[in-house]
């Protein structure tokens, strides 16, 4: 899955003479350097148990792993990723029909410009309504009984493809319950400004409750399917702002999701529109709110790599590195004894295809430790 990451440069004009763009453009790639090449065991990261390359961390323990620099595909995974042990159905859902998200868009090769007041804050006057049309697929197991209450995943920056085929793969094992996967498209664009950004990087339970009253019950009626309403039995997970998003679900919304998964999750300050509640975006849940709050009923399992994403930007706001952010989600993780992994990834970039494919298998697992037990 290729996800893209705005263009950080600022609009001084409405009009700009082609040299002055092109200038502009030199400029960007200033802004956004190669990402370096992080060492896990740098000083001010987390403690973690480095594994013999090529494995994965146990399903069943808590704590700091790394693996690779080698990353093959799980052998539980068929290569071609055909479903054979359930069904996909697909449906398309319009912005036209939403009550919560009309749909927003910003302009092509625009961003914005930093607060003068505060870099933390950016400035976009180029996002305006725009429709837009968004795919759904739900992934159904064979041995989903008709009638009865399934338990499920919801997935961000769907289909996903992987992820059924790994369902489709651990499912006939026993390895996972006999779960359905709920995988949503996202409303286009990226960062401040997009619908992508609006529905993954604000910091509230709206996205939570679109889904709840508006996707899930389509995915019902277009599968034939019930799903739980046992909050145990429900899941997030999603890739970079989808990974924010998954984690920003259970946590305004922790009557709905228990499990949350998250590859390169983007716990920077990405938010727009700015929310003066949490001012700093996701890069609140490491700065503020998990070590302010009192635990929640939350088991986390994360991912990030050695050369996720380093991106100071026009903002300055020193809240722009994948890697800090992901290393200080597992340090307060850990002061607040939460159930979680966290994953340091050698040789991987930005939601590593290879690493997804390595690792989701045992990732899932980890996720589901414990269902059907008491919520911890």
């Amino acid at each position: 899955m290729i996800l893209s990451i705005s263009r950080n440069f600022s609009r001084t004009s409405a009009v700009f003479s082609v040299l002055a763009l092109a200038l502009m453009l030199d400029a960007q790639k200033t802004e956004r350097p190669t990402p370096p090449t992080r060492d896990p065991h740098a000083v001010g990261y987390v403690q973690a148990k480095e594994l013999p390359d090529g494995s994965v961390p146990p399903s069943d323990a808590d704590g700091n792993f790394i693996i690779g620099p080698t990353h093959a595909m799980s052998p539980e995974v068929a290569g071609d990723l055909k479903i054979t042990n359930g069904t996909v159905v697909e449906f398309t859902m319009s912005s036209a029909d939403s009550k919560f998200y009309p749909g927003i868009a910003r302009e092509p090769n625009t961003f914005g410009t930093p607060d003068p007041k505060d870099p933390a804050k950016l400035i976009v006057t180029t996002s305006h309504p725009a429709p837009y049309t968004r795919k759904v697929a739900v992934y159904v197991p064979k041995d989903y009984v008709p009638g009865t209450a399934a338990p499920f995943i919801v997935s961000a920056d769907g289909p996903d493809r992987f992820l059924f085929a790994t369902l489709d793969a651990l499912i006939p094992k026993h390895k996972l319950p006999a779960m359905v996967a709920v995988s949503i498209a996202n409303g286009s664009g990226d960062a401040q400004g997009s619908e992508r950004g609006l529905e993954y990087d604000t910091m509230s339970g709206k996205y939570a409750e679109f889904v709840e009253h508006e996707v899930l019950p389509r995915a019902e009626a277009e599968a034939h399917i019930k799903l739980t309403k046992d909050l145990n039995g429900r899941a997030t997970m999603g890739y970079s702002s989808g990974g924010a998003c998954a984690l920003i679900m259970a946590w305004y919304h922790p009557e709905l999701y228990h499990r949350v998964l998250a590859y390169s999750g983007t716990f920077i300050n990405q938010q727009w529109p700015y929310n003066p509640s949490a001012p700093h975006g996701a890069w609140e849940f490491h700065e503020h709110l998990i070590p302010q709050s009192p635990r929640k009923p939350i088991r986390i399992w994360m991912e990030v790599g050695d050369k996720d994403l380093y991106n100071p930007n026009v903002m300055r706001d020193n809240m722009h590195d994948w890697v800090v952010a992901n290393e200080n989600m597992a340090k307060v993780l850990a002061a607040k004894k939460y159930h979680y992994q966290f994953v340091f990834a050698r040789n991987a970039v930005h939601v590593d295809r290879p690493t997804v494919q390595q690792t989701l298998p045992e990732a899932l697992e980890y996720l589901w430790q414990g269902y059907g037990a008491t919520p911890h």
